[in-house]
């Protein structure tokens, strides 16, 4: 076996192991194992590198970036087992219900504030399919809008920051990762807005798929009304800016104001009475899940990394993407359409640590600004919760949706909010200046 060939199969086997079904950290360390074997046998790799995977999984261990991952996590899920986005999605409802596709608004506007106030996709789309989804059935929202404006305002987490996926993103690019929060937050907003557009939208044309609340179930009104709003909503919006406040003002590194938001969360959850001892296990539970898949898929990556490297598969990438007909734009091109093509049948964690290390090192080599391609990325990486078979808003929606709700409707609600991100990511990348604008 030729050496040249040695790290394009690697990567082609360790592809065949995730499409299987095999579990992605092992399948990347497995690779890396099997592979170093085979070229030290052929004399193509130094077994004496192999010493640096220690090394390296120290420095995982270590990293205090990564330290925001289980902070947010836990402030995002705090607050959903708490209920506290509950109780927002019942008073927007209400706020919003009397206007032609309100409810859908509502989940919109709710969907943005969640991802501010957790960064987490999971929560976000569980809760509100779970609170507004049965609402919006009961009178008369069609199907695949209700789920669709679910999924999607749920996917939000991923590109508003405090966002995980962002700091796993300004982790593998070596950017900071406050600016990349700051990069994102236009392009999150401004995807937001597009959502409720389109809202707006199939409300004007088909009102029979999105109609008011009828007058008895807006049994709130005025002054009581505005205090529950107040009431309801000025908590979880000062820890927001508490968060993300001392990030942007250069006060907090997103690990101290990641901490902050965590106790804060904790603290709103013993305010509101709801941190029982129930809640706390849940949320210490899926802090620690989620924690530790990052964590071995990042040492999974790094000994894959070492050993494509030792092999010069770094090289045949990196010739291969800077030659591309285009230049810039063609690198641009393949690394968009890899991503979305993958985001059909990978999970986006996965995608981050198998693909960015390979676009990475061209992308800077061609000058490209690695804050704009974070988020240009993490933008792209949206659509992989969305899209089938293996999208995993259409698999939490599924889990809490009626049974009369068939999956088919989820996957074609769906489908329209696709279009849109695919729309918010071709105005990142004709207008730059949206995410470099506060840089």
């Amino acid at each position: 076996m030729g050496e040249d060939l040695l790290g394009p199969l690697m990567f082609l086997v360790a592809l065949a192991l995730i499409f299987s079904g095999y579990p992605v950290a092992f399948s990347l360390g497995g690779t890396a194992l099997f592979f170093a074997l085979i070229g030290v046998s052929q004399g193509y790799f130094d077994w004496t590198l192999m010493l640096a995977l220690p090394e390296r999984t120290y420095g995982i261990m270590s990293n205090t970036v990564l330290l925001a991952v289980p902070f947010f996590v836990f402030m995002g899920t705090m607050l959903e087992r708490s209920k506290l986005a509950e109780d927002l999605l019942t008073t927007i409802g209400m706020l919003f219900g009397r206007l032609r596709g309100g409810l859908a608004l509502a989940v919109v506007f709710v969907g943005a504030l969640l991802a501010a106030a957790t960064g987490v996709v999971g929560a976000s789309v569980v809760a509100m399919g779970m609170i507004s989804l049965p609402v919006m059935l009961r009178y008369g929202y069609s199907q695949q809008l209700s789920a669709g404006v679910i999924t999607a305002s749920g996917t939000l987490g991923q590109i508003i920051p405090p966002s995980v996926v962002l700091v796993v993103l300004a982790d593998q690019l070596g950017v900071s990762v406050g600016d990349l929060f700051v990069g994102s937050l236009v392009p999150g907003l401004m995807l937001a807005g597009l959502y409720a557009l389109y809202v707006v939208f199939i409300a004007f044309v088909k009102p029979e798929a999105a109609p008011a609340l009828p007058p008895e179930q807006r049994n709130v009104h005025g002054a009581a009304l505005a205090m529950r709003v107040v009431k309801v909503m000025m908590p979880p919006l000062v820890l927001i800016l508490l968060v993300l406040g001392s990030i942007f003002l250069g006060v907090a590194t997103p690990t101290e104001a990641g901490a902050l938001g965590a106790v804060g969360a904790t603290v709103l959850a013993g305010l509101n009475g709801r941190l029982s001892i129930e809640a706390l296990r849940g949320t210490v539970q899926e802090t620690t899940r989620l924690t530790a898949m990052v964590v071995f898929l990042l040492i999974g990556s790094t000994a894959f990394a070492l050993v494509f490297r030792g092999l010069y598969g770094d090289v045949w990438i990196e010739h291969l993407l800077t030659n591309l007909p285009g230049g810039k734009v063609g690198l641009l091109v393949v690394a968009n359409l890899s991503i979305f093509v993958l985001g059909f049948f990978i999970d986006f964690f996965e995608i981050a640590f198998i693909i960015l290390p390979l676009l990475a090192p061209a992308a800077a080599l061609l000058g490209i600004d690695m804050v704009w391609f974070g988020v240009m990325v993490g933008m792209n990486l949206q659509t992989s919760f969305l899209t089938p078979p293996f999208g995993f808003s259409l698999f939490y929606l599924r889990g809490v949706a009626p049974k009369e709700m068939p999956t088919t409707a989820i996957y074609r609600g769906a489908v329209p909010f696709i279009g849109i991100q695919a729309f918010g990511l071709l105005m990142i990348i004709l207008f730059p200046e949206l995410v470099t604008a506060f840089l």
